[in-house]
């Protein structure tokens, strides 16, 4: 193996660990967030996680002697947020009314919707495995959806997936963003205009909704945007050295940190019908990513 090719394989498997490590931390961050948002509500608890944030990344950001980014770039950075805060509050208002597992299985689908957008908005061709795989993780959307709709369930639960599965899908438009955005700005950068963006969408409706927490809840919130902010850099660094194909496994590794935390924290069972489900939208996935002889490689692989 060449200096070259010996170089290149590090810096994959250094980008794979950074993806593994930031997925783990995004996922306890899920399970604190699960506690703060039963506590105070989805807005208020994602709102006070955003100020702490923004105390954590704007020294951090000034000391990292920043350059004003070109305009193409804030765009960039103003429409991801715009995402985010969107994907943000569906998320966490759901994951108070399912399992932190359940919601994370559901999530799984985002790759596959993000193949449907490329075909949908940027005229690709999807080829016969993509269909399939598609096919593949619906079914498996479906177990998970029966298996909970089978059960003992309300309408607080049906609602909870449906904020979740409507996350899922702004997940997927980030998908499609988020490795361009890692290519053209450092991960601080990244992380301290999202915050800031995001912060500034969730100012809107302060006036109506924003309420100040109890002081003993405060030390996780600054946890929670610890972690986010770590998490989020972790993945930016990881995603801009390694194409998104490569990273695709590592996402399925939060299924796994969330059905222990929501054992831990919240004595949440795992149920068969969430195993099942999550493995057959996990294979669709890969099948979708997996190019056939010849096939030229999506865009949204490098997304």
């Amino acid at each position: 193996m060449t200096a070259a090719a010996t170089a290149q394989s590090n810096r994959v498997v250094a980008a794979f660990l950074a993806a593994c490590a930031g997925i783990a931390l995004y996922s306890v961050m899920d399970a604190v967030m699960k506690g703060l948002v039963l506590a105070l509500g989805a807005y208020v608890a994602l709102f006070w996680r955003l100020v702490a944030g923004a105390l954590i990344m704007t020294p951090l950001f000034a000391l990292s002697k920043p350059r004003m980014p070109a305009r193409h770039i804030l765009i960039i950075h103003f429409l991801r947020s715009a995402i985010i805060a969107v994907m943000a509050i569906a998320f966490f208002w759901g994951i108070a009314r399912v399992p932190l597992a359940e919601a994370v299985a559901l999530t799984f689908i985002a790759p596959l919707i993000a193949l449907a957008l490329a075909a949908v908005f940027l005229k690709e061709k999807i080829g016969l495995r993509s269909i399939l795989g598609s096919l593949l993780g619906l079914s498996g959307v479906g177990v998970i959806l029966g298996g909970q709709l089978s059960g003992s369930h309300n309408h607080e639960n049906v609602l909870g997936m449906a904020a979740v599965l409507i996350s899922a899908v702004f997940y997927a438009v980030n998908l499609v963003i988020a490795r361009h955005q890692a290519q053209h700005a450092k991960p601080i950068e990244i992380a301290f205009f999202q915050n800031m963006f995001i912060l500034g969408f969730f100012c809107l409706p302060a006036p109506w909704l924003l309420s100040v927490p109890a002081v003993p809840h405060f030390p996780a919130v600054v946890g929670a945007a610890s972690l986010a902010i770590v998490s989020l850099m972790l993945l930016s660094w990881a995603y801009a050295r390694a194409e998104a194909q490569v990273l695709l496994t590592v996402e399925y590794t939060a299924f796994i940190w969330a059905a222990l935390m929501g054992w831990l924290v919240f004595r949440e069972a795992l149920t068969l019908g969430t195993i099942a489900g999550t493995l057959l939208i996990v294979a669709g996935c890969l099948l979708a990513a997996r190019r056939q002889d010849g096939e030229p490689e999506s865009e949204i692989a490098n997304a």
